[in-house]
């Protein structure tokens, strides 16, 4: 990999990014659904939407958790000239790029309430709840190599992942560089979370 100034994303903040919004929209329109009686009745809208939650966390979690593992194994070290970029920055870029297909997820869970209620907006949050598992995750590899992950902004375009085919590799810094604690959460303070 060329080494040289490259702008540098943290990986569990690309991630997470997307778990808030998910999250939350999906908790409004299960919350909205869940109002609808539907084709199939609430009951049953409302248990087949836990299925989908714990199914949908659980495939959001396991995904390229292989392809992660191997980048974040092979990363190497970022050089002086690489630029870090804030978190509030990475999120705001992930939110930005993604922002229409999050609404029109969001406008299916709802749309979903009048067939089975409840069910589309509890897999948008299990969607949301997989991502923050996963940036978590990845916050624990982070402290085991006590090195945190980084991925090449350039490589994040069009709505690419931080292990999509366009990354060729991830970068490492020390444990405390960056403003977001390994996992990709804001740290409190200053002090390591």
């Amino acid at each position: 990999m060329a080494r040289g100034g490259q702008g540098l994303a943290r990986v569990a903040v690309v991630v997470r990014a997307g778990a808030a919004p998910l999250g939350w929209l999906g908790v409004v329109a299960a919350g909205v659904g869940a109002l609808v009686p539907g084709f199939t009745g609430r009951r049953i809208g409302v248990l087949a939407g836990a299925a989908l939650f714990l199914i949908t966390a659980a495939a959001v979690l396991l995904a390229r958790r292989k392809r992660y593992a191997a980048l974040a194994a092979d990363a190497v070290r970022a050089s002086k000239q690489d630029v870090l970029q804030d978190r509030a920055v990475t999120v705001r870029n992930w939110r930005r790029g993604h922002r229409w297909w999050v609404l029109l997820a969001f406008a299916v869970a709802l749309g979903s309430a009048f067939a089975v209620p409840a069910a589309g907006g509890m897999l948008l949050a299990g969607a949301g709840v997989g991502l923050r598992l996963k940036a978590a995750w990845i916050g624990r590899l982070e402290r085991t190599a006590e090195s945190l992950l980084w991925v090449r902004v350039d490589w994040l375009g069009r709505g690419a992942g931080p292990a999509g085919k366009r990354v060729r590799g991830y970068r490492a810094t020390g444990i405390a560089a960056g403003d977001a604690a390994p996992g990709g959460a804001r740290r409190r303070g200053g002090v390591l979370v």
